[in-house]
């Protein structure tokens, strides 16, 4: 850097030393190239994939408590605190590793074979898996209307396609909210692509695009921990209160107001109130989230394969009517279902898993895409020099 009251070219004053990355959060000083930085594996933050890890584990268990919370005022209870930060959490981390996203055709190429396949997949996949298990022939398959888990799917395109967007305006958080707030008073979206929630959830992803590594560690003080405890507790509270009183459908944001029988104007308060909500447990769970390496770390990186295809036994569960057994509408058979629900859906994060499913979750897909200009001369450029050197 200059001294800007010298002549160009003196007493030039040295650059600060470099710091080493503080823990959990990666460095934006470490020199690598665009390619080794949006390379899979290389970096990894173990504080990210233990919050993505512990997000999707609730995420199951939540799906599991669905047909056994109508017996439970205190199990609904906490199922409503449970959906009021969980997906806002992944959601968030989803943007924030949005962030680098731009029209670059690499990038491009992962969100049609990460997101776009897989929608393809699985939005026929689970209607299939309906017609056959549950015996319902007339079960539709709809690439635009998404069934059951495969809307966060079609979000993410959104989302990730608008990038540009909300990195170009200047306000976006306060945009995507008055978006959100919009969609809420407008039944008339519809079920198409499930776009009320693409727009209700909207400012959580915008949010995490809006996001620093440093804003990260403020949740992740000592302070922040020991006050998420009260925090949670009195969550807890509410929650068990608000059973009887709110349909725990608004914390799904897949309707408008008027859809719910309410009065327009609590749409946008509805909006207002849970994105505060949801922000406040948010990061009492971010607080949380070990910084440190765990038993469970590797598994973050295989998050949409649980999120995916741990759907599929809940549902077979669901059609075979397992859920119906009284035992499991006690305490100790809801906390059976819990636990179970968080193995399997561990399990489905392993690498075996993994390789087993990667063909629809991961497809290379080469044969789809035409090679990048820029690609093609990087090679010509090696092969030359390749040839020179044996020449030489």
């Amino acid at each position: 850097m200059f001294d800007a009251a010298s002549s160009p070219g003196q007493h030039r004053r040295p650059l600060p030393p470099a710091q080493s990355p503080v823990n959990g959060v990666p460095s934006p000083r470490t020199p690598t190239s665009p390619q080794k930085r949006d390379r899979p594996g290389k970096q990894r933050d173990a504080f990210f994939d233990n919050a993505k890890y512990l997000a999707i584990v609730l995420v199951a268990i939540g799906h599991s408590w669905e047909p056994l919370k109508g017996d439970s005022r205190i199990l609904e209870g906490v199922y409503t605190v449970v959906y009021a930060f969980h997906m806002p959490a992944f959601i968030i981390i989803s943007g924030f590793f949005s962030r680098s996203f731009d029209m670059r055709p690499d990038r491009l190429k992962r969100l049609i074979t990460g997101v776009a396949v897989p929608y393809i997949v699985f939005e026929t996949a689970y209607p299939l898996f309906k017609r056959f298990v549950d015996h319902a022939p007339d079960q539709e398959i709809s690439l635009l209307d998404p069934w059951y888990l495969t809307w966060f799917l079609c979000a993410l395109f959104i989302w990730r396609l608008t990038t540009p967007v909300w990195k170009l305006v200047r306000r976006p958080l306060p945009l995507a909210i008055g978006l959100a707030m919009l969609a809420s008073v407008t039944p008339s979206i519809g079920d198409d692509l499930d776009l009320q929630r693409v727009l209700q959830f909207l400012p959580y992803f915008v949010l995490g695009l809006c996001m620093k590594p440093h804003h990260f560690q403020l949740v992740r003080r000592r302070w922040v921990r020991i006050a998420s405890v009260p925090v949670f507790a009195a969550a807890l509270a509410v929650g068990w209160w608000s059973v009887p009183r709110m349909d725990t459908a608004w914390l799904y944001h897949r309707q408008s107001a008027q859809e719910f029988g309410a009065p327009w104007w609590c749409g946008p308060l509805m909006v207002l109130a849970l994105f505060g909500c949801s922000l406040v447990l948010t990061a009492c769970f971010f607080a949380w989230v070990p910084r440190r390496k765990m038993w469970f770390t590797a598994l973050g990186a295989g998050t949409l394969y649980g999120y995916l295809l741990h759907g599929f036994l809940i549902k077979f569960a669901d059609y075979r009517g397992w859920f119906d057994h009284p035992s499991l509408h006690r305490p100790l058979g809801e906390i059976l279902v819990s636990v179970l629900a968080a193995a399997v859906v561990t399990l489905l994060c392993t690498k075996p898993v993994q390789r087993l499913f990667r063909f629809a979750m991961e497809p290379k897909m080469e044969w789809a895409f035409k090679r990048d200009a820029a690609e093609l001369a990087r090679e010509r450029q090696r092969a030359e020099g390749a040839r020179e050197k044996v020449s030489a």
